[in-house]
């Protein structure tokens, strides 16, 4: 029977603490907000730089990217033409020796 009314007393407190509780944020002390906000540019100047940095990187792989599939394409390139010669060379018959 206490751990009935134990459980009831819990929820009643639960209850009572939702209900009283808001969603809302409790507004700053002025001299709180009056602090924050610099802090807050400061943070947004911080995010701003490392956001540009980030897509410096991110275009200078994207170059690194681009020019190195260049390359492997040239070399593909360059390794289809020597096969085409090998196969041309053994096409072809091999003169009579004396």
């Amino acid at each position: 029977m206490r751990c009935v009314q134990f459980v009831g007393f819990v929820g009643l407190m639960l209850a009572s603490t939702a209900w009283a509780g808001t969603d809302q944020p409790k507004p700053l002390p002025a001299g709180q907000a009056a602090t924050s906000l610099p802090q807050v540019r400061q943070r947004l100047t911080r995010n701003q730089a490392e956001v540009r940095r980030l897509e410096q990187d991110l275009a200078r792989q994207e170059s690194d990217s681009k020019r190195a599939s260049e390359r492997l394409q040239q070399q593909d390139q360059a390794i289809a033409e020597l096969q085409k010669q090998l196969q041309e060379l053994r096409a072809t018959p091999a003169p009579a020796q004396h």
